[in-house]
């Protein structure tokens, strides 16, 4: 069902975060006073179990990595009890240190108060007190192939490894898939007691072996809730769309614009659609700049399931812009027609409230922006 509400932008920042709230049908915008000032912000989600709760994950310079939950739409905030940390290591012996909270998710609808998170280093944790406190999810955590999977966890991604892109199944809450950069993407049955790898199909940057899942990288992996048999990935070597029960990721970027490429970190599916998905593509040649390609920024959309691509530029800076999109800086609301949004390193917000088509930049001089969410004010 489409959004009726006006749509809030959620944004994360190097140095706080954000509400964007809509004015004049997504045409201009009020942007709320600095929430966290001077703290990394890596996500701020909505509770769509209840629209009035928020959680929002942080590293202070006092606190060290966090998690705060408001239960007021962000009028007041309180920490986490006990936020995720890995279990202290055995005397004698090096533990592990959650150095940043990267991603968040909420549970299932039939499980209120269930919250999922990744972070950097790569972990899996659970609340099931609305993000009071969290527990290692010891089935991903203590799995004996863990190290294998995560190769070494002192390289990886430019802002560290992490583990992104948890996602529930709507029709399952024992059914979750999560993404890690690096380690693959991985499947449970049985709400993260037991996991196995998908990557069949999937490429790595040469010459390293494509059966090694410590090379594999994805960016970002989604689904879509009216048809969450089908899941998109943009990976570090391409688009791919997999569709269940199949296992084998097919490479629909090779049919983006050969000059554009299909590198990125993005990626948008439409909730109302299964064959509509969204991409912001990167330069991926040579050094990986993870700029636009030529300074040309543009978002393409296929309405096929990737058999083709739509460049949508209009609005948008035709030279000399180096935009940089990270992962978790792109989104859509629910309205129809549906409304688009990402956030830029250099601090811009720019939306689109008809798929993709126009584009204007609804927010300037904002903090290197890390995520990009939608919500609704609660009623």
């Amino acid at each position: 069902m489409a959004q009726t509400q006006p749509t809030v932008v959620l944004i994360a920042t190097r140095k706080g975060a954000f509400f964007l709230h809509e004015k004049e049908q997504r045409t201009s915008w009020q942007l709320s006073e600095p929430l966290f000032l001077g703290h990394m912000v890596h996500h701020m989600v909505q509770d769509p179990r209840d629209p009035s709760r928020l959680l929002l994950a942080a590293r202070t310079g006092h606190l060290g990595p966090t998690v705060f939950r408001s239960k007021d739409f962000g009028r007041q905030w309180f920490e986490a009890r006990k936020p995720p940390a890995f279990p202290k290591a055995a005397d004698g012996e090096s533990g592990r240190v959650v150095d940043h909270v990267f991603w968040l998710t909420p549970g299932h609808a039939d499980e209120p108060g269930v919250w999922y998170a990744g972070t950097s280093p790569q972990g899996l944790f659970r609340s099931e007190d609305h993000g009071e406190s969290w527990e290692s999810v010891a089935g991903f955590d203590t799995h004996p192939l863990k190290a294998a999977w995560v190769g070494n966890t002192q390289d990886g991604t430019p802002d560290g490894p992490k583990l992104h892109s948890v996602l529930v199944d709507p029709r399952d809450a024992r059914h979750l898939y999560l993404g890690m950069s690096s380690g693959g993407v991985h499947e449970s049955l049985d709400r993260g007691a037991t996991w196995r790898p998908l990557i069949g199909g999937l490429q790595v940057v040469e010459p390293m072996d494509a059966t090694n899942i410590a090379f594999h990288d994805p960016h970002c992996v989604r689904l879509c809730p009216t048809h969450p048999d089908r899941l998109y990935q943009q990976n570090h070597c391409g688009i791919y769309r997999l569709d269940r029960p199949g296992e084998t990721w097919v490479r629909i970027g090779n049919n983006m614009p050969r000059e554009e490429g299909d590198a990125g970190f993005p990626m948008v599916v439409h909730p109302r659609d299964a064959d509509t998905c969204f991409v912001f593509p990167m330069d991926g040649t040579d050094v990986w700049p993870r700029t636009s390609p030529g300074g040309k920024p543009a978002v393409y959309r296929t309405r096929d399931a990737g058999a083709s691509w739509t460049r949508l530029d209009r609005g948008l800076p035709q030279a000399q812009a180096w935009m940089t999109v990270k992962r978790q800086a792109m989104a859509a609301d629910s309205r129809d027609p549906l409304g688009l949004y990402f956030g830029t390193t250099n601090g811009e917000l720019w939306n689109s409230r008809d798929e993709g088509d126009t584009w204007q930049c609804a927010w300037r001089n904002l903090q290197h922006v890390y995520a990009v969410e939608t919500a609704v004010t609660p009623s």
